[in-house]
């Protein structure tokens, strides 16, 4: 396969949940893969300043917020598109109203307007440094791209009709979902990517292991799902390669790419 750009979800896929660090041998078959000219991208869950366990790894731009900003390694910002005003408000409201926690995400700012037993475990799981407290009303000064609420799948339908109809809910943990608006996805990412840099579509390749990796691995040409992925996840993908802490990335690139 002539693959000239490579989409990479950070957690579980680059960096090891158990171990947060990314394996030396990912490190090093990434760094081959740019030696060939191949494009290296990340395709994130994470909000941009929730970013901060990539280490020395090479790349050459994010897509971040679940495909919400696309911005390239230089700063310069590709596709960015907001949460509706309307949701936000219903949103800011609810939040007044209960308890639950919820984290609103900017590019520059990223606040929790409260914690509860399940947001610390997370938080503390997934190494995110634990932002600013801040009331909800504040993210009505921001330019909001995702919304992080620790709602249950059962809770998910009622939320996502009465107050956030114009958005979407990818769920990677049972504890919380990422809500984008309607429209955002790693797929429309990478679109907007491989257009900035005239790249066909047959010519990417993807590596994932969570439910909001799901359109990405069935979007590019060749998509590769983690060892450490559900069984749901893996049937997905086009290849199923080893655990993140097995090596799973370079194995997949020595066979593919090196």
């Amino acid at each position: 396969m002539n693959i000239k750009a490579i989409f990479f979800d950070i957690d579980g896929t680059l960096v090891s949940i158990q171990k947060h660090g990314i394996p030396a041998s990912t490190l090093e078959a990434v760094h081959e893969a740019r030696k060939r000219g191949i494009k290296v991208f990340i395709a994130t869950g994470r909000p941009l300043p929730f970013i901060d366990n990539l280490e020395e790894m090479e790349y050459d731009g994010i897509i971040s917020f679940t495909g919400a900003h696309c911005m390239m390694r230089n700063g310069e910002t590709i596709y960015k598109k907001s949460i509706d005003q309307e949701d936000l408000h219903r949103m800011v409201e609810f939040c007044q109203k209960n308890d639950m926690p919820v984290a609103f995400t900017s590019p520059d700012r990223a606040f929790l307007t409260c914690h509860n037993e399940e947001s610390r475990i997370v938080y503390n799981t997934l190494k995110v440094p634990l932002h600013e407290m801040a009331p909800a009303e504040e993210a009505l000064k921001m330019d909001v791209l995702e919304i992080i609420a620790f709602f249950t799948e059962q809770e998910e339908p009622q939320l996502m009709n009465d107050i956030l109809p114009h958005c979407t809910a990818h769920r990677w943990h049972p504890a919380f979902a990422d809500v984008i608006a309607h429209g955002n996805s790693k797929a429309t990412g990478i679109d907007a990517v491989i257009q900035h840099l005239g790249i066909d579509l047959q010519e990417t390749m993807a590596f994932g292991d969570g439910g909001n990796d799901i359109e990405m691995l069935q979007h590019v040409a060749l998509g590769i799902a983690m060892g450490n992925a559900n069984d749901y996840v893996k049937s997905q993908a086009d290849y199923v390669t080893d655990a993140v802490d097995q090596d799973g990335v370079a194995n997949a690139l020595r066979k593919f790419i090196c």
